[in-house]
């Protein structure tokens, strides 16, 4: 069990900056997420911490000590990759205890080790089998056992579900967040899926071009996003953005269409947000706003309207019981207690009465 500490981390090739001088504090026995879109430096900066890429600038302790210069055989980490990085020709016994002989460890608690690491993920059945009689779960598992059998300090985890198909991510999240609890090791996990970051985070620091756009619990991160990028990219579906202006408390977006009463001074240009989930549905006449619908999604659990404002469309959730056709009229209003409005050109959240 570790803390982990970026001190002002920049990763440089050429002229093309990876991760831009960054610094965070992940605490001892976290599960903390770096979750962004592809190209944002969240793997990068994982590799930085294992020691498999050198950064160009800034510090990185574990614990009391800088790592930088340690190899990361010397770093007391381990990692689980999202193509499971095991041997073919050995047997899951053997690539669970594969760490463990390299360091000279006496066979009888190799055995009791890997036979202790194998009943945490539920894998002592399989332990005569090769990888390829396993299903991929059971694969990462066996990646999951490897890593567990070591006790490290800390765990880094790259997009590890991300080969499993949509059923198995479920149900492995669910065995990472039991696993998580039950180690209590520090981890630090790497993905571009929200629902994964959501679900299994302690904090999840989001990021962008390098940059951690946000860091905090994903409630904080849902409810309360600090900037446009970070309200577009969290949720599902994402949240609905709309530009317009403000005048005498008014909100009216650019096809000149007044949506809502909001706190907040006259401004000419501003980007309104609001998630699906607070737009009330009504029938056509009874709503603030009697809107067409552009497309009509019935997911199984709820409903998906999305309904064409001037040239903007949003998205509102329904019942699971709605039924409506393209085309129809349905009524909306937005709820003024669940409104997010950014600066249009910054991208950065406006609050109270952003004066």
């Amino acid at each position: 069990m570790a803390e982990v500490l970026l001190k002002n981390i920049t990763k440089r090739w050429d002229d093309f900056i990876a991760v831009d001088n960054q610094s965070l504090d992940i605490r001892d026995k976290e599960f903390l997420v770096l979750l962004g879109p592809s190209g944002c430096g969240k793997t990068t900066t994982m590799r930085m911490i294992a020691g498999l890429e050198e950064p160009t600038d800034g510090e990185i302790w574990i614990d009391d000590r800088m790592v930088n210069d340690d190899l990361p055989k010397d770093r007391d980490i381990a990692m689980v990759f999202q193509n499971y990085g095991l041997y073919p020709h050995m047997s899951v016994f053997d690539n669970i205890a594969y760490p463990l002989k390299v360091r000279g460890t006496p066979k009888d608690e190799i055995a009791t080790r890997v036979e202790r690491a194998a009943a945490q993920v539920e894998l002592v059945a399989f332990l005569d089998r090769k990888p390829r009689a396993l299903s991929g779960g059971q694969r990462q598992r066996v990646a999951l056992a490897r890593a567990i059998v070591r006790t490290p300090k800390v765990f880094l985890m790259d997009e590890p579900l991300s080969n499993l198909d949509a059923k198995l991510r479920v149900s492995m999240r669910a065995e990472l967040k039991h696993l998580s609890r039950e180690l209590k090791i520090t981890t630090i996990y790497v993905t571009h899926d929200q629902v994964e970051a959501m679900s299994l985070a302690d904090r999840v620091a989001v990021m962008r071009d390098g940059v951690i756009q946000q860091l905090g619990t994903p409630d904080e991160i849902y409810n309360d996003p600090a900037n446009m990028f970070v309200a577009g990219f969290i949720g599902s579906p994402a949240m609905n953005l709309v530009s317009g202006s403000i005048r005498g408390g008014i909100f009216t977006s650019d096809n000149k269409t007044a949506l809502v009463a909001v706190d907040s001074k006259d401004r000419d240009v501003v980007v309104l947000g609001t998630r699906a989930d607070d737009i009330d549905i009504t029938e056509a006449h009874e709503g603030d706003l009697n809107v067409p619908i552009y497309s009509f999604e019935n997911t199984g659990e709820n409903t998906l309207l999305t309904v064409q404002l001037g040239a903007q469309r949003i998205i509102a959730r329904g019942e699971r019981h709605l039924r409506k056709d393209q085309g129809d009229r349905i009524g909306i209003r937005l709820n003024p207690g669940h409104i997010y409005l950014f600066d249009a050109e910054t991208g950065i959240r406006i609050r109270g009465n952003g004066d």
